[in-house]
């Protein structure tokens, strides 16, 4: 049997953000996955979070709105109940099978209460059994609070970001940077957009260090949004805002941002990346890479009974529809 080479990284990073499809995030940990299954009514365990992705990854037409899914290192070792590995299931749907790297957040010290990712230690290890598995892309989250964020947070995020993308690219493997400035607080659209820049100027600034290959990445930043607990900005003020920090901030190289969700509702975030995917003067392609704006709602349809599996991924189809139109 010949085996056929590898796609380019920058086709691959074409793929995920291109074409009207959008990436489904599914990578929560095992930690996270068992309390929102526990909230739904599902006693948690190792088999109801692999049937629970089981039913994300099955739903008949899924590939029509999404490129690939991210998996965490649990599902991506999982097999269907039809014995199919899930990257290899996924390949068989269409889809681009993506894993989840870092292992999660820590204090930086000295820098009240900022955060830095952690996990690049054994990384290269285990980016060459990823890709030995099938894995075509893979994702990092950085996470920074307007309330802390530093330049030097920023910078050690960036570093951290850095590393694991180049580890990424030695390995074949597309990587997802994701420097995600969250959106729960007070604060206003300026310092979000002024959290933004700083967490962006920072990564790209390490990407080109580490001599990464920008045409083969894939960036998954926020909407630049007030905070949760803030007056609301209009959609075309947040809008706005956005393109202005990304336009300062992200090479044209980029070939696409895929946006995460927040948090925030699906509606509203697909109104933002509508209106975002309307302006001509932007130079990468604009998707969505939504986790629990396009799950949840399928997750307590389903709540655990194999007579609802139906009835749950037809609501995620509609909420994966809703997002892929809205980039098209």
């Amino acid at each position: 049997m010949t085996t056929l080479p590898a796609p380019p990284l920058a086709a691959v990073a074409q793929q995920l953000t291109g074409g009207g499809r959008g990436i489904l995030a599914a990578d929560e940990s095992i930690t996270t996955m068992s309390a929102r299954l526990e909230q739904a009514g599902v006693p948690a365990s190792a088999t109801a979070r692999r049937d629970y992705r089981a039913l994300l990854l099955t739903a008949d037409g899924l590939a029509d709105r999404v490129s690939g899914i991210i998996l965490c290192d649990e599902t991506f070792g999982q097999d269907l109940a039809d014995g199919r590995p899930f990257p290899v299931a996924a390949r068989d749907l269409d889809l681009l099978p993506g894993i989840k790297v870092d292992t999660g957040t820590t204090a930086l010290p000295g820098q009240a209460g900022a955060l830095v990712t952690e996990g690049l230690d054994g990384l290269g290890a285990r980016l060459a059994s990823y890709a030995e598995r099938g894995a075509a892309f893979a994702k990092w989250r950085a996470v920074f609070d307007v309330r802390t964020i530093t330049p030097y947070a920023a910078h050690a995020n960036g570093h951290a970001l850095a590393r694991y993308a180049a580890l990424c690219q030695e390995h074949g493997i597309v990587p997802i940077v994701e420097p995600e400035v969250l959106c729960t607080g007070e604060h206003d659209l300026a310092a979000s957009a002024q959290a933004t820049r700083l967490a962006l100027r920072s990564l790209f600034a390490a990407l080109d260090a580490a001599g990464v290959d920008l045409t083969g990445i894939v960036l998954k930043p926020n909407f630049v949004t007030p905070g949760l607990d803030a007056a609301p900005a209009p959609a075309d003020e947040v809008v706005v805002a956005t393109f202005e920090v990304l336009r300062d901030t992200v090479p044209a190289a980029v070939p696409g941002i895929a946006f995460l969700s927040g948090g925030q509702p699906t509606e509203q975030v697909c109104d933002y990346l509508r209106a975002l995917h309307a302006r001509g003067d932007r130079p990468w392609s604009v998707t969505f890479s939504f986790g629990r704006a396009l799950v949840s709602a399928a997750l307590h349809t389903w709540a655990g009974a194999p007579a609802t599996v139906a009835d749950a991924q037809r609501v995620l189809l509609a909420n994966c529809r809703s997002a892929a139109d809205a980039t098209r």
